[in-house]
Order: structure tokens, then C-alpha cells, then sequence
């Protein structure tokens, strides 16, 4: 199966100018989600993995690489689950295609390794800004880093509390994390420990 994966940022955004691909596809997906949602955390983000480990996917087209990811790891991620499943990922803006014979492509693993060294770039960068807002608030005053002694709970505490366990209750329904925190005003932050936690707890 050839499928064609497009992503709008709104629900307001009807993807019509990805009409301009006049190719054919057997299975066109959209999902209008943020950018800032986890691939595998996206409704037909959801359906091309299942899809995928159906091994039903031989061939991905996107317009840009940046539709497959929130942030260049998770394009890393993104990427290589594809890879291991053996399927060719088209991308239309540069041109590429990771197998396009069915060999992986050598030019293709040099754009992995440069999105690799972004990555690393990013994690440094936010390392550097974390240390400089430390140093900045111990410069102005007393300041305590970290959860006050004796604040730990349990999982068992933390997954009973109301909210969180209505968050596990969407969970469960296949809810994504952005769903889920603007449905409980909650941050995705806390879903994803909700979801980590019940995991641990074999609760899901």
C-alpha cells in the first residue's frame, strides 16, 4: 500500500493545498493537530503505525519531514520505526526517498545523521539555558531547585487523585495527551506521567 500522510496545524485548516500532489495513493491521511503533538500521540498518526505493524505499508509520502514529529527527536523515532518495517519514506520537498530500490539510500542516512547532530545541538543549547536561569535565580536570592523534601508521593497516590484518574479513564478510550490535557486543563506533562505511571502499575 502507497499512503500519503499530511498534517494541518487547526481544525480550522481544510488541507486543500496538498491537492497540488496529483500523484496516486491508495490511502490518503490527515491530521489536524499541532506540530507540537508526538507523532504516535496524533489520531492518524495512530492508524500509519497500526498500519505499519500490520506490515500492510510499503511505501510513505510526506511534503516536508518536519509532519512526521514534534521536535527532531521524535522525527528520529519516527524515521526509524519506518526503517525497521522496511518501508520507503518519500520526502516531495527534498526530493528523497530513504529505499527507493528496497537498499537504503546512503544519502539518506546522512540526512539521519545530520538530524541526529541537531538533536544533540538542541539538548545541548537547552542545558546551557536551564544552567544560566540557575544561575540568574541564585543571584537574586535564596532559591530551592527541585520538589521540597518530603513532598514525594506514591504512584498509588498520585494515580487515585480524581483528575488523574479520569485522564486514565481517556486514556484508556485512546485519547491523545493534547486531547486529554485540554479536556481536564491539565498539562500534557502530567498525562504522560498518568499514562507512565498506570503502564508501571499495569493499569492500562
Amino acid at each position: 500500500m502507497r499512503v500519503k500522510y499530511n498534517r494541518v496545524s487547526t481544525l480550522g485548516q481544510t488541507g486543500n493545498r496538498f491537492e497540488a500532489d496529483t500523484d496516486k495513493y491508495d490511502l490518503v491521511l490527515l491530521d489536524k493537530v499541532s506540530g507540537t503533538v508526538n507523532f504516535r500521540d496524533r489520531e492518524k498518526g495512530r492508524e500509519l503505525i497500526n498500519l505499519t505493524e500490520k506490515n500492510e505499508i510499503k511505501e510513505l509520502v510526506v511534503e516536508e519531514i518536519s509532519r512526521l514529529g514534534r521536535n527532531t527527536r521524535n522525527i528520529l523515532e519516527t524515521l526509524e520505526f519506518f526503517d525497521q518495517k522496511g518501508i520507503n519514506v518519500v520526502v516531495r520537498n527534498m526530493g528523497l526517498q530513504s529505499r527507493p530500490n528496497g537498499q537504503k539510500n546512503p544519502i539518506w542516512t546522512m540526512v539521519s545523521t545530520i538530524l541526529s547532530s541537531l538533536y544533540q545541538n538542541e539538548l545541548e543549547t537547552q542545558r546551557q539555558r536551564c544552567e544560566v536561569g540557575r544561575m540568574v535565580a541564585r543571584q537574586k536570592g535564596n532559591v530551592i531547585f527541585g520538589r521540597p523534601n518530603g513532598s514525594n508521593e506514591s504512584d498509588a497516590t498520585f494515580i487515585n487523585k480524581p483528575k488523574n484518574k479520569k485522564a486514565l479513564e481517556y486514556l484508556k478510550k485512546g485519547r491523545t495527551l493534547r486531547e486529554i490535557g485540554k479536556l481536564l486543563e491539565m498539562s500534557t506533562k502530567t498525562v504522560q506521567k498518568v499514562k507512565k505511571v498506570a503502564v508501571k502499575l499495569d493499569m492500562m
